[in-house]
């Protein structure tokens, strides 16, 4: 008898269980998105005063199950929920295009490896506003493999959230009111001679203030050591060439480095250098100016084996064998290529070859792209125009 009373007693606990988990309400997703920052705890209630909850790393996904104004409530795959800035979150096409933008960067030509002196915020787009997704630490070293000139505007991020709609009543209510609403009356003509009003004396043209120009960044497309890749400010990096060597930049920011042969000097190992300049300031180009340094084994110094100013160059500069003709007979020289603005506003590719101190400039040909990577990476256009470094 006992036994049976256990089971009707074990039924009816199942049968309440189950009544009560059909009364629970369904988390309903709003949406889909992505951890932005390298780390992001989660917050277990607004009223919190700190973060709380569980750390996500970049990258992961969440699902949107609630929203209180600027911040969303997600969950993880974990089943973990919690409270986060909506603009902590990045959208489903931001980070395909973080995705395509790393894949981009892996093959393209790197210009150098670079530290900063303090820690710098890598941005998912050239923007002070874009979500950064990882900071560069002093004496971590990244590649940097293409530059841009961005204005600096306000970022618009893009809405995780669809727009709330508005309730049936209030459009129809709006409706209504439109229909009593008495027509506006047509606007007046303007005077025969608005022309001849429209035309300002000199004086008032000299009087009238250009508008101020919007101001700019460079910025440099750098690959982490992660294998991701983003967006610095340039002039926050230090490029990691010599000091012997950089203490010749005369105060211009080095944009890239190349070692180009060994030397020995007694015990020590010398490297020849090919680096590229540009002056202060920000420029629709990458550098002004490159110089090729040689090691002197008598002097025990560098000097300067060639060099060329005033020059509007763009990337990618490129290290590689070139063939020389003397004497009727072919030979393989180092050389290297530099892609470099005429006078008549067309890009041409300059081949140089070189033997220590000897230089020779072996051809210039108009510059033809060697794939999307490369013509993405000279792609430095003038701010105002459409030619952008955006992710294709």
């Amino acid at each position: 008898m006992s036994v049976e009373r256990g089971g009707i007693l074990a039924a009816l606990v199942l049968l309440v269980a189950a009544g009560c988990s059909r009364n629970e309400p369904r988390e309903t997703v709003l949406a889909e998105a992505y951890v932005g920052p390298s780390t992001l705890r989660l917050r277990q209630d607004l009223t919190s005063p700190t973060a709380d909850g569980p750390t996500l790393r970049h990258g992961e996904k969440v699902e949107i199950i609630g929203r209180r104004r600027i911040f969303v409530r997600v969950r993880t795959a974990r089943g973990e929920r919690g409270w986060v800035l909506m603009r902590q979150l990045l959208s489903p096409r931001q980070m395909e295009d973080l995705n395509r933008l790393a894949e981009r960067a892996a093959r393209m030509w790197s210009h150098g490896v670079a530290t900063v002196y303090d820690p710098l915020n890598v941005h998912t787009e050239p923007n002070r506003q874009a979500p950064s997704f990882y900071q560069i630490q002093p004496g971590e070293h990244v590649h940097v493999v293409a530059q841009r000139l961005a204005p600096r505007v306000p970022y618009q991020n893009p809405a995780l959230l669809p727009p709330p709609s508005r309730p049936a009543s209030r459009a129809a209510r709006r409706r209504k009111e439109e229909k009593l609403l008495v027509p506006m009356p047509p606007a007046p003509k303007p005077p025969p001679n608005w022309l001849e009003l429209s035309h300002a004396t000199p004086e008032e043209l000299a009087q009238r203030r250009p508008p101020k120009p919007t101001p700019v960044d460079t910025w440099a497309l750098v690959r982490l050591p992660n294998g991701r890749a983003g967006w610095v400010l340039a002039r926050a990096l230090r490029m990691e060439i010599p000091d012997e060597v950089a203490q010749y930049s005369e105060g211009h920011r080095i944009t890239s480095y190349f070692s180009v042969g060994q030397v020995r000097d007694g015990d020590q190992i010398k490297h020849n250098w090919l680096w590229t300049t540009i002056s202060p300031g920000d420029y629709p180009y990458d550098f002004d100016s490159f110089r090729y340094f040689v090691w002197n084994v008598r002097r025990h110094r560098y000097e300067t084996a060639y060099v060329q100013r005033r020059l509007k160059g763009y990337f990618p500069v490129k290290v590689h064998p070139v063939e020389v003709t003397l004497g009727g007979r072919k030979q393989t020289w180092p050389g290297f290529s530099v892609i470099l603005e005429g006078e008549d506003g067309v890009r041409y590719r300059h081949t140089y070859a070189y033997q220590v101190y000897l230089v020779r400039l072996v051809s210039k040909t108009p510059w033809q792209p060697e794939g999307p990577e490369e013509e993405w990476a000279a792609l430095a256009a003038p701010v105002g125009t459409d030619r952008q470094l955006a992710v294709q």
